[in-house]
């Protein structure tokens, strides 16, 4: 029950009754209400901005969970990749070279995939750059991971295929030499015995009588016979696989014919003086990847170590080539 108010009348100097109508009462508690809501509408902000609701406080372990979990899979990609370099490394500078295969190139083997708007899906999320980096990790890695799968497989066929590749790979001396010293010219720059100027020589050149055996290097299949007068005369190419290519030339006779399967060790031609030639002897050639190599690093069938240290000291004399 409301308590009676009372007001001191300074005209009657009495007490009456303080008596309100009914507009007067409805504005009052209309104003009230409104004090009232306005009051708990500051309460409830203030509560927001310093106090977590339970709801909040949920959502808010749920962000630091998948932010943990975010770091810990970026953790294992990071491993991951340190465990792809290394295969990476070990493929192409063990594995590889053990089967005369070239590296990758780095630019292959780092290839992401490409679209521009592939990661246009992230955008407008919360945390944004950080959903993106994780993806690029993954596409990359999983791009890597393809590429060396395909370099394994390459790498397998190399490896089911290496005694035909030891068999075919240049690896005597096109004639027979008991002495190292019939060599007369070497790989790189020698003196042109006409022109008497230096000019690359791009073989080695074996002093022999005319009509000594030459034999094939490695086993192989006659690519190119050719017979002439004039620069290395008549001359006889076998392509090896793998990249690999033999040339001779000066020949006074071709014995192999073009398209002819051979062997290593199996007499193909016999040495003349044809062609651009000074004297008797046979020019010899090792190409890998249309690309000319020194000859001497394949003569490991053939060479002790004390041998092959005299035949590199001899090549490093200065010399005249043969044509």
């Amino acid at each position: 029950m409301a308590k009676t108010k009372y007001a001191f009348n300074t005209k009657t100097l009495a007490y009456e009754e303080i008596r309100r109508s009914s507009a007067q009462k409805t504005f009052r508690a209309f104003l009230f209400l409104i004090t009232t809501l306005a009051f708990s509408i500051i309460l409830i902000i203030l509560s927001f901005m310093f106090f977590e609701s339970p709801k909040e406080r949920i959502l808010k372990r749920e962000v630091s969970q998948y932010e943990l979990q975010n770091q810990l899979m970026n953790s294992r990609l990071d491993q991951m990749q340190v465990v792809l370099d290394e295969l990476a490394d070990k493929d192409d500078d063990i594995y590889r070279i053990i089967f005369e295969a070239e590296p990758i190139p780095n630019e292959i083997r780092m290839a992401g995939y490409g679209g521009v708007d592939r990661y246009a899906k992230l955008e407008g999320y919360n945390n944004e750059e950080l959903l993106e980096v994780t993806a690029r990790k993954l596409d990359n890695i999983a791009s890597q991971i393809y590429v060396q799968s395909k370099s394994f497989d390459e790498v397998y066929e190399l490896a089911k295929n290496k005694e035909d590749m030891l068999a075919s790979i240049p690896a005597i001396q096109p004639v027979k030499n008991t002495d190292l010293k019939r060599i007369s010219s070497y790989y790189g720059y020698r003196i042109d015995p006409i022109y008497k100027v230096k000019k690359f020589h791009a073989g080695l050149d074996f002093s022999a009588p005319k009509g000594t055996p030459v034999f094939s290097t490695g086993n192989g299949v006659v690519i190119k016979t050719k017979k002439s007068k004039r620069g290395y005369g008549n001359t006889i190419e076998v392509d090896h696989g793998y990249g690999y290519t033999t040339f001779y030339a000066h020949n006074s006779e071709i014995l192999a014919k073009k398209g002819e399967k051979v062997m290593r060790g199996q007499v193909i031609a016999k040495v003349g003086n044809t062609g651009k030639s000074t004297a008797p002897h046979l020019h010899y050639e090792v190409r890998k990847n249309k690309r000319v190599i020194n000859p001497i690093y394949y003569f490991f069938n053939d060479l002790t170590p004390n041998e092959f240290e005299l035949l590199l000291d001899l090549s490093k004399r200065p010399s005249q080539s043969l044509d």
